[in-house]
């Protein structure tokens, strides 16, 4: 499994409840594509929200992210961490 970090823009003014709903609805069909969501973050002012997730593929976070109706704008392999 690789690591991957998205991004979403244009989320201006999201909600601590909403970010948790739209992570939720993630979660909840994440297996159907073999990911595993682990977490979210936001920055309302900006409108700008990163998810950190474990997948096969950046195409399968991808779809997981377009099913539930927030598509990610850009979709990052993270190869190191420490």
């Amino acid at each position: 499994m690789a690591t991957f970090m998205d991004v979403h823009h244009g989320m201006v003014g999201i909600t601590e409840d909403e970010l948790r709903q739209a992570h939720e609805a993630d979660v909840a069909i994440q297996a159907e594509e073999g990911v595993t969501f682990v977490n979210a973050w936001a920055d309302p002012a900006t409108g700008t929200v990163y998810c950190l997730s474990e997948a096969p593929s950046a195409d399968a976070v991808q779809h997981v992210h377009q099913r539930t109706g927030h598509p990610a704008d850009e979709i990052h392999e993270v190869p190191l961490q420490v």
